[in-house]
């Protein structure tokens, strides 16, 4: 007979996203901030087709690892688990479709929480307060809530490297190429700082277009140039006002999604604010002005501490984020 959940003090956390799958497990019984005992990670992002994010390739992971995780720990169960995935919201039909029946077949398990990435972020960054946070690596996302049903969640940008992600690690990237070719060409508002470090990274830039329009990782690639504007930026004006635009833009997300009223918590998480301050000191000035009455705050944690954080909450009946049929979907025991 499997264990009642009340005493499963065992919560998964997943992350699912462009550079693979992260798994947790953590204990979660105390009614504090779980605590990781063991975590697996795969290189292999989950696929995406015609039906979104492909339910049968993510299963085909996370079971067998999950598995794993539970066996070299004694985890006799699972109370819950909450699967963040990028994309969730607009492509993930199929893991809400056939999620919830495998990982009660495979786990026991009827506590499930199915998220978009930028709200386990949020999750991770300022866990169940309401606030703001900026997400943003390749791409960049803004979500706030203010914890009411009828608030729900707010969401600014996340729409991707060719309709805005403005501020993001693509959106840096190819505004610091694009002053490279300027410069090249001999157009104004070129750098020749840029030109000089885009040739050290890809070769002639007259080559450049032929090289980067056809690759399927395009925002990738155009992400990987940001770190060199910001190496330019104290040295160089052009990448400078890159900078100082993208912060711009950082903050007007922020401001969009922000609860109105009072002190809100604004905090910054994801891999491109760990280029620093050539970019930390503009979002933080922009921040000031966009958001006076604002409380800046450092991360708590990651998108995978966010998903054990939910987990846990959920298997307690604690779980004050705002359900959401696309962002944030909850199943429990029926009965």
């Amino acid at each position: 007979m499997a264990e009642p959940a009340r005493r499963r003090p065992f919560v998964l956390g997943v992350d699912s996203g462009g550079s693979g799958l992260r798994i947790a497990l953590a204990r979660a019984d105390d009614g504090r901030a779980p605590r990781t005992l063991a975590t697996h990670a795969s290189q292999e992002p989950v696929r995406t087709g015609a039906a979104g994010i492909d339910a049968t390739h993510l299963l085909s992971q996370l079971v067998p690892a999950a598995q794993e995780l539970l066996d070299e720990t004694g985890a006799g169960g699972l109370a819950a688990i909450c699967v963040g995935a990028a994309g969730m919201a607009s492509l993930g039909d199929d893991l809400r479709a056939r999620l919830p029946a495998a990982l009660a077949e495979a786990f026991g398990v009827r506590h499930l929480a199915l998220a978009a990435d930028a709200v386990t972020a949020y999750a991770g960054a300022l866990g169940q307060r309401p606030g703001a946070v900026v997400a943003a690596g390749t791409g960049m996302i803004a979500m706030g809530t203010d914890l009411t049903e009828a608030g729900g969640w707010r969401r600014a940008d996340g729409w991707g490297h060719l309709l805005g992600d403005c501020g993001g690690g693509a959106w840096i990237g190819r505004a610091g190429l694009e002053a490279a070719m300027r410069a090249h060409d001999g157009r104004p508002g070129g750098s020749r700082a840029l030109l000089a470090r885009a040739e050290a990274e890809f070769g002639p830039v007259a080559g450049l277009p032929g090289a980067l329009y056809p690759r399927p990782d395009r925002p990738a690639v155009l992400a990987s140039f940001a770190p060199e504007v910001a190496r330019c930026a104290p040295d160089d004006p052009v990448a400078a006002a890159i900078l100082e635009d993208a912060g711009r833009h950082i903050a007007d997300a922020a401001a969009a999604v922000c609860p109105p009223g009072g002190h809100p918590v604004v905090a910054l998480t994801g891999g491109l604010f760990r280029m620093g301050e050539p970019l930390l000191a503009p979002v933080r000035a922009a921040l000031a002005e966009r958001l006076p009455y604002a409380r800046h705050e450092a991360a708590a944690g990651s998108p995978l501490d966010g998903s054990l954080t939910i987990a846990a909450a959920v298997s307690a009946d604690r779980l004050v984020l705002p359900a959401d049929g696309k962002l944030l979907q909850i199943t429990r025991p029926v009965g």
